[in-house]
């Protein structure tokens, strides 16, 4: 049940005018009104039964506290005991008790979805957008990656702890001992050398052990078999492409360029260039492909109010789906071609628009154009074209061996059907006004570098991707909250100062007058 909302008036509130008025947590408080989380909360809780209970609006700003100090729940309590100015924040008398420290967690878990983290996150931009604090109409996207809170495993370590888990059930089911015909010893794969054999020892025990312990389980041993079933069937598993962990089962392995992988999440998220606010955030498994989410991520900022023009992302982000919906809305790309989409040398090859021809290096033209379906996998297929250059121009010319080898007739040139536009693309990215927009990405790497060493973004706190997914927003919660108080303190000093360049000029026309007038 929810109390009355109270308001700080006991005799010892006098104590929190020791607090400077230029303090973070009041230029948050100034700029940002919470009260709104009461609201959107409300339905999570029962209006008329049960003891009262902590406001939704309290516990959210304990959890952002967190994410801003970088605190755990039970730090968070002990600072804030001790804090005038984390008390203030609360909305608390000096006096009042603070929740203990498992509610937070309880408060994450049961009465805080994660829609509603997008909708408080959405909320608090949209309070910028309405105040003025958010000019900007560029877009920048970017992930950023997060290390798991455990070890990443092998295959045959995993099914080693699958093994020991159904023993342990069966265990439990038959008063502390193992039915007949159990076979408790475990192959020891790390004596075997071959990787790949020391998998399938291990496979075939596992199979072997979940069949012998069907006949016997109980609830809970059967659904320990139902798990191990899952894993193994799970063609990624023996790959080590899949579950890499029993502890946090969500964990995957990514990559952050060819040579370096991390095991662990992603968090994609779009910030304003300008102002450095961001307006959506999404986490994903370490798998995850760059951009897939995108129209997510641009939805939700339009649902802010904020006003999107152009968005600007490294070469991940160049995929015919993002650009597609970029097209849609009418808003500017500022992406750079990515080679992994686009394979054409330009060096060695140029595209005319209008006639729709290629041209080499030594001016030959194509003369023809074929148009054709392959299919690279069962039931994806893809249009391709073939353009043929003339045949009399590359007999003569005098780099046909390197260019064609021992291939007879004009050379072919074997394009996708995106590869004129991308090649229009890659002309027009290589304007000054192209390289200008683009360097306001960096924001991007500032953003990234800020929640990872100041916030705790570089580790996750917990194990699974909801866990992961309430870190991650209430750090960009906390890192917006930051910027906005940031922001505004700027905006008041750039008007003192224009204030006092008027009163200067004021005064010497008064002085100028009186002169004139003597």
């Amino acid at each position: 049940m929810l109390r009355p909302n109270q308001s700080q008036t006991n005799f010892f509130t006098v104590l929190y005018d020791r607090i400077p008025e230029d303090h973070l947590l009041k230029r948050i408080a100034g700029a940002v009104d919470f009260s709104f989380i009461n609201e959107l909360l409300a339905d999570s809780y029962c209006a008329t039964f049960g003891r009262p209970a902590k406001e939704p609006e309290l516990m959210a700003k304990l959890c952002i506290l967190e994410r801003l100090y970088n605190l755990s729940d039970v730090k968070v309590i002990e600072e804030a005991n001790c804090n005038l100015a984390y008390l203030w924040f609360l909305g608390l008398n000096p006096d009042d008790p603070l929740p203990d420290p498992s509610l937070l967690a309880k408060f994450r878990t049961q009465r805080l979805k994660d829609i509603s983290l997008d909708e408080i996150l959405t909320e608090i931009v949209r309070q910028c957008v309405e105040k003025g604090i958010i000019k900007g109409t560029t877009l920048a996207v970017d992930a950023t990656h997060t290390e798991a809170n455990c070890k990443k495993l092998v295959p045959e370590r995993i099914m080693k702890h699958l093994a020991a888990k159904i023993f342990a059930a069966l265990e439990a089911d038959h008063d502390g001992r193992l039915p007949n015909g159990i076979n408790a010893n475990i192959p020891e794969y790390k004596d075997i050398e071959d990787h790949k054999e020391a998998k399938r020892v291990m496979k075939e025990y596992l199979e072997q052990t979940v069949e012998a312990a069907e006949p016997h389980a109980g609830p809970v041993t059967k659904g320990i078999i139902e798990e191990v079933r899952d894993i193994l069937s799970d063609e990624k598993f023996i790959l080590q492409k899949g579950l890499r962990s029993l502890v946090d089962p969500d964990a995957r392995v990514g990559y952050k360029s060819k040579t370096d992988s991390f095991f662990g999440y992603k968090t994609e998220y779009t910030m304003t260039t300008d102002e450095r606010i961001i307006t959506a955030v999404d986490v994903h498994d370490g798998a995850y492909v760059d951009g897939t989410e995108f129209s997510n991520l641009l939805e939700r900022t339009e649902e802010a109010g904020v006003k999107v023009e152009a968005v600007t992302g490294d070469k991940a982000y160049f995929r015919k789906d993002v650009l597609d919906e970029l097209e849609k809305k009418k808003i500017e790309s500022v992406i750079p071609v990515s080679a992994v989409t686009y394979h054409i040398d330009e060096e060695l090859f140029s595209y005319n628009k209008d006639s729709d021809e290629w041209f080499c290096r030594m001016g030959n033209r194509t003369v023809r154009k074929k148009q054709r379906l392959r299919e690279l996998s069962p039931g994806q297929r893809f249009l391709f074209f073939t353009y043929t250059f003339d045949k009399d121009v590359c007999k003569s010319c005098p780099h046909r061996d390197e260019c064609m080898g021992r291939e007879s007739g004009g050379r072919r040139l074997i394009i996708s059907e995106n590869t004129p536009a991308y090649y229009l693309e890659s002309q027009r990215q290589k304007s000054p006004e192209f390289l200008k927009k683009y360097k306001k990405r960096a924001a991007e790497e500032w953003k990234n570098a800020e929640m990872k060493r100041f916030h705790g973004l570089a580790r996750a706190r917990g194990w699974g991707l909801r866990s992961m997914a309430f870190q991650a927003k209430f750090t960009a919660i906390a890192v917006n909250l930051k910027r906005i108080a940031n922001l505004i303190r700027e905006n008041e000093r750039e008007n003192a100062g224009n204030n006092a360049l008027l009163s200067s000029l004021f005064s010497d026309l008064r002085l100028l007058g009186n002169l004139k007038a003597a």
